[in-house]
């Protein structure tokens, strides 16, 4: 599998000159999404490849083609650099096919609604001709590495394509020659508040570990309220040879303290009231908690040799009632599992772990020692009492659920549907997988041989 990974390297020598050349170059994709739009029925017989050679000679007059179709842009782009031009282009085609995509996607979704007489709400996608994009500075044509610490970049400056010294943070360089190898790709300029960073991507061929049903371990994971995570390792046979919390008490207090002032200045000021400053607070907490998660949990799995990450599946967002503290509470606490989620997949992917999903419903609710639907404690969320009067943590008998679903699933995988319909008939937890627990998996794990 490829797996690309990026780091930015920030620019410490400027600052304002670097923002007119990134907003020409979105102005520039702007104006190519338009032409692609307009051609889009002759661009469906052609190439990628070709593709762009017929935008640039729609769009750019040269000896052979002094008159192009769209002659403005040369005028309103004078000396634009060709490399960026055709970076600029196919940003503009990768848009458009998007949109078209989307298109295609909501119409058959609005079909199958309404035929079987159902009402669809949704709103049909829109194509946006302005973009956030960032320019790519290729070697050679944009960029230029001097030494060790500073590089060559081309940018727009006094409405001229010119070439200035940046000098790169030491730190930034020094992490890349250390950590980063692989297949190099062309930097790209990117903006990060006021600062401006050179982001250079590595792609690397990463190799999964090959290891039986039988002896696979995995790490599963449950994203909980009190607890940031609470991780569990186990093995084929339900055996749970490892567990660890995470939780950051100090951040999660301040960004309820920073959503708490939030609510009160926009009762004062008005819903519509942007109040950036407070919203950057409450973002960077919240980027810092799922990036200390995501390093937890995956040296957990490095330390037990996991070979897959297990989580439950989440991406629908639950309808949130009550106060608007709460509202903006839970929804943080939404986008952060989800962010915990996909960069868990990306850092399990570099280190040869898989990573995989299981269906959500009932893992807190049902116990794990298959005693039946458990009762949350009243004065502290995170424990719960079991049909058997014992008492446990909520979130740690879920993630027992979560890694025996998963491996309930791949013992259903790897035996014959007639080895599996006597396993099912001795077990009747397994009828449907809501109603598996790690009792379920230690049932099956009994009855069922695996050989390899």
């Amino acid at each position: 599998m490829q797996v690309i990974n990026s780091y930015k390297v920030k620019i410490v020598n400027m600052n304002d000159c670097l923002k007119e050349t990134i907003e020409i170059y979105r102005k520039a994709v702007s104006y190519f999404i338009n032409v692609v739009t307009s051609e889009r029925e002759l661009l469906e017989k052609l190439s990628s490849k070709y593709r762009v050679n017929l935008i640039e000679h729609l769009t750019h007059s040269t000896k052979d083609n002094p008159h192009p179709e769209y002659d403005g842009f040369d005028r309103q782009f004078y000396k634009f650099p060709s490399y960026l031009r055709r970076s600029a282009i196919m940003d503009a085609m990768g848009i458009v096919s998007s949109y078209y995509s989307n298109l295609e996607n909501y119409k058959e979704e609005r079909y199958t609604q309404v035929s079987s007489g159902k009402k669809f709400k949704k709103k049909a996608p829109k194509l946006q001709v302005k973009h956030y994009k960032c320019p790519a500075l290729y070697r050679g044509n944009m960029f230029k590495m001097l030494d060790r610490n500073h590089a060559q970049i081309k940018i727009y400056k006094n409405n001229d394509w010119v070439w200035l010294k940046a000098s790169l943070r030491k730190q930034g360089i020094k992490y890349i020659e250390k950590n980063c190898r692989g297949r190099e790709f062309s930097p790209i300029l990117v903006r990060k508040g006021r600062n401006y960073y050179l982001q250079f991507a590595y792609e690397n061929k990463v190799e999964f570990r090959e290891t039986s049903l039988k002896d696979r371990v995995v790490v599963s994971v449950d994203l909980g309220i009190n607890h940031s995570a609470v991780c569990s390792a186990v093995d084929s046979k339900g055996t749970v040879t490892g567990r660890k919390f995470i939780n950051q008490p100090e951040e999660k207090d301040l960004m309820n303290h920073l959503v708490g002032r939030l609510c009160r200045k926009q009762k004062q000021s008005g819903k519509k009231a942007k109040l950036t400053r407070a919203w950057n607070k409450i973002n960077n907490l919240k980027r810092e908690i799922t990036n200390r998660t995501v390093h937890e949990i995956v040296s957990f799995a490095e330390k037990v040799n996991a070979d897959t990450v297990v989580f439950e599946y989440l991406d629908r967002f639950p309808k949130i009632k009550g106060s608007r503290n709460k509202r903006i509470r839970m929804k943080l606490q939404m986008w952060t599992k989800i962010a915990i989620q996909n960069k868990v997949k990306h850092k399990a992917h570099s280190a040869g772990m898989r990573f995989s999903r299981v269906t959500p419903k009932n893992t807190s609710l049902l116990a794990y020692d298959g005693s039946g639907s458990v009762k949350r404690n009243k004065d502290n969320f995170s424990l719960c009492t079991f049909s058997t009067g014992k008492q446990y943590n909520c979130d740690l008998s879920a993630s027992y659920n979560i890694g025996a679903r998963y491996f309930i699933r791949e013992y259903q995988k790897s035996i014959p549907a007639k080895e599996w319909s006597e396993a099912v008939a001795k077990e009747l937890g397994l009828l449907r997988r809501t109603q598996s627990t790690l009792a379920t998996l230690i049932s099956l794990a009994g009855v069922v041989q695996i050989e390899k």
